[in-house]
């Protein structure tokens, strides 16, 4: 077998776990914690899982077939590698909260073998087509999925659609009955605070204000339009902050990406947007 290659038949599904919820909704066990303290401990119990932690490295710089990642103490055989804080890169994400509040929290990860389609990583509101572990940093699974799904990155929770946009997809070619053979995917892992997370909602086997790590194989991407206007979503980021949840040119709260009707003038969006056809945008509100 080549080194990253799977043959998979395309299907399309979306995890229940996934769906995203605000992170601000009050907690109905007990008074919801502080944003910017939990931000700080969360940060903490991470950098902590970071220093004593570690993963089979060396197996990715030798494969010739398929690896998946696998997290282990730095104890015993493993004691005297590389801990996961010096192998990991860190980003900071925004929150708004719904209290008029902008929290910053950091988030790590680790891309173990970068995909071969580095031009096609997604962006925040792409779709991407992958397998997917879940974890507590106590080691316990939450959530997986051993066979691909499509995930709409809209409808996940705000570090996973930060953490997947870090992994390239790779190639892939179609045989006649119909499977798919993926080659040179990307593989990695990611660590993010409760704050990206579902914070205080607790879930069936989630405790409120949990850490989670997410280890995933990116084999496709697919660029979204949602509102079908015309203009990828991406692209519908008009203050131009990377951020397209963020922009509602119209103040409907419904934001550009997701409103055929960006600046609720009665006039859709695909009509007006470049009206003459000569490539250049009539019009900029999106």
């Amino acid at each position: 077998m080549k080194k990253g290659f799977h043959t998979l038949l395309l299907f399309s599904a979306m995890s229940f776990l996934f769906i995203a919820c605000s992170s601000n909704d009050d907690d109905d066990a007990e008074e919801q914690r502080d944003f910017t303290e939990q931000a700080a401990a969360d940060d903490l119990l991470l950098r902590e899982y970071l220093s004593t932690h570690t993963y089979n490295y060396e197996a990715f710089a030798s494969a010739t077939t398929d690896v998946e990642i696998e997290l282990d103490t730095l104890a015993g055989d493993a004691a005297n590698k590389t801990p996961l804080l010096d192998l990991v890169n860190s980003q900071v994400v925004t929150v708004n909260t719904t209290d008029g509040q902008s929290i910053e929290h950091r988030m790590y990860h680790l891309v173990a073998r970068q995909g071969s389609g580095l031009e096609r990583r997604s962006s925040i509101v792409d779709s991407v087509y992958l397998t997917y572990r879940g974890k507590l940093l106590d080691g316990s699974t939450f959530d997986e999925s051993a066979v691909p799904i499509w995930l709409d990155n809209t409808s996940v929770i705000t570090g996973f659609r930060y953490g997947v946009s870090e992994i390239a997809p790779g190639t892939y070619t179609q045989n006649q009955d119909g499977t798919i053979n993926f080659e040179n995917y990307g593989q990695g892992i990611f660590f993010l605070p409760s704050g990206l997370g579902y914070f205080a909602n607790a879930r069936t086997v989630i405790p409120a204000y949990s850490p989670l790590m997410f280890s995933l194989n990116v084999f496709t991407t697919n660029q979204a339009d949602h509102d079908f206007d015309g203009i990828l979503s991406i692209d519908e980021d008009v203050d131009g902050d990377g951020n397209p949840f963020n922009d509602d040119t119209d103040g409907d709260d419904i934001p550009n990406y997701a409103d055929a009707d960006d600046d609720g003038d009665g006039v859709n969006t695909i009509a007006e947007y470049d009206s003459d056809e000569d490539g250049i945008p009539d019009d900029t509100d999106r």
